[in-house]
């Protein structure tokens, strides 16, 4: 997005990642993936779906998708944070200006000149200083303290990454549900078509005297049911359309037109991709970069046990005349440091150092669930790959035969040779069969965008060192 590429760099320099030595997780991942027969797809993985409308909401998602833009904010706020927590490890300077006016009575004294009355004198003062203040971070507490400030800005920034990540492939998945909702009510009015022309024909050759009443009546309620599945699709098309412009930030005004078929689903992924690809998953990265945060203030809580070492120091003028404060005669100047050791806290520091440890189990159980959950999602999809394929193609057939049925049944029935039972059985079944074609075919392409997040996008072009199983810049080390 546009201000988040724009945002000022309050980390500058400070932003390389602490280094961490994390604990090796016990988990063996494929060194190659099982691979599906065909070409890689271009490095924005949703252009291999070849659809221009879908790249163009998919833009227009990540420019003005509300959740994305608070996603954005909170990488701002991070970088705050760690701006403000290096602030201490440099020296502290201020400048000082002060002015005062004094009058003084004596009461009692004798004074000379005063008279009957009270003795008084008036005095100004005026200074001009420069304060120094600085803590020497001789333990790393200080520094412990923006390491872990550093590593949740980094969490951040991946954990926005993952949100345009899931945008897009939201956004996908929402367009693709949008043209499916077409595509049945499109099924569901030609079914009521087909029914409403076999009632008619029944209903003549019931006049005629040719067929039961219960033949009729049969007709007439299978197109009642068609007409109702029929409104239900409409409101599943409108609901979808509604719940895709939310996603590009417009209005739901439902007057987003989808278009008339499903894409073609992209050739599968080439073989040789790395087990490891997954570590340049978003949310991987974050939950690296929060353990990387609690190991370090756990460190920052073990060194609030050592002193505290701070030097301060102060230099300028004063005088009772402000015309003298740039005058070196009267410059003045103070120098102090102290020592701070924590003997007596009532358990505090300790409990602090407690609790980091806790912290510190937490993040790692979150971290290796992460590694794991990320496995499992890959082989979910690759699973579903080739399940699905095989699935798709058997209902093309299945749809075809049961399409062949029904035009054979509808004839034999307008000859006489067969009854209404059958005709309604082979239009249902014909209907059924298309509808589930449709659907997995949408189904098809959701599982190549999971498949697409399960690696963290798109796999083309992908290095050996972006697929090895150490990734120093972010600490994943897997083995």
């Amino acid at each position: 997005m546009r201000y988040l590429a724009i945002m000022v760099p309050m980390v500058m320099a400070a932003c390389a990642a602490p280094n961490v030595n994390h604990p090796k997780l016990s988990v063996t991942p494929q060194k190659n993936w099982p691979s599906v027969k065909g070409t890689s797809s271009d490095s924005l993985w949703w252009t291999g779906f070849k659809d221009p409308t879908l790249n163009a909401l998919i833009l227009e998602a990540q420019e003005n998708n509300t959740n994305l833009r608070a996603a954005a904010t909170r990488v701002h706020a991070a970088a705050a944070q760690a701006k403000m927590a290096g602030a201490p490890l440099s020296p502290q300077i201020s400048a000082r200006l002060s002015g005062s006016r004094r009058k003084q009575s004596f009461i009692g004294f004798p004074l000379a000149g005063a008279g009957a009355g009270v003795a008084s004198s008036t005095s100004n003062s005026f200074g001009v200083s420069l304060d120094v203040s600085w803590e020497l971070d001789l333990w790393g507490r200080l520094g412990a303290a923006r390491a872990a400030a550093l590593s949740d800005f980094q969490a951040a920034k991946a954990e926005h990454s993952g949100a345009k990540l899931s945008l897009a492939a939201q956004t996908a998945k929402a367009w693709f549900a949008a043209i499916e909702a077409l595509r049945q009510k499109e099924l569901a009015l030609a079914t009521v078509e087909n029914f409403r022309t076999s009632s008619e024909l029944v209903s003549v050759r019931y006049e005629r005297g040719l067929r039961p009443a219960l033949d009729l009546r049969l007709s007439l309620s299978t197109l009642a049911t068609a007409e109702a599945n029929s409104e239900q699709r409409r409101m599943l098309l409108n609901k979808a359309v509604r719940q895709l412009e939310i996603m590009l930030g417009r209005y739901p005004s439902a007057e987003l037109a989808p278009s008339e078929s499903l894409p073609v689903v992209p050739d599968g992924i080439p073989s040789g991709i790395p087990g490891s690809l997954v570590s340049r998953r978003p949310d991987l990265v974050a939950a690296e970069r929060r353990l990387a945060a609690s190991l370090a203030r756990t460190k920052q809580a073990k060194r609030a046990l050592y002193p505290r070492i701070s030097l301060t120091s102060s230099v300028g003028t004063s005088s009772a005349d402000l015309n003298n404060l740039l005058t070196g005669d009267y410059s003045v100047w103070n120098l102090a440091s102290n020592l701070i050791q924590p003997l007596l806290q009532g358990g505090r520091i300790r409990g602090a150092i407690d609790l980091a440890g806790a912290q510190d189990q937490q993040s790692l159980a979150l971290y290796i669930h992460s590694v794991l959950n990320a496995y499992a999602e890959v082989e979910s999809a690759l699973s579903a790959e080739e399940f699905l394929r095989r699935r798709e193609a058997s209902l093309e057939i299945a749809a075809e035969q049961s399409m062949a049925a029904r035009r054979l049944a509808e004839s034999r029935y307008a000859r006489g040779l067969s009854d209404l039972i059958t005709m309604l059985d082979s239009q249902r079944r014909a209907y059924e069969s298309e509808s589930q074609l449709i659907a997995v075919r949408r189904q098809r392409l959701e599982n190549r965008i999971d498949l697409h997040l399960a690696l963290g996008g798109g796999y083309r072009g992908i290095s050996a060192a972006q697929t090895s199983t150490h990734n120093p810049k972010y600490g994943v080390d897997v083995q």
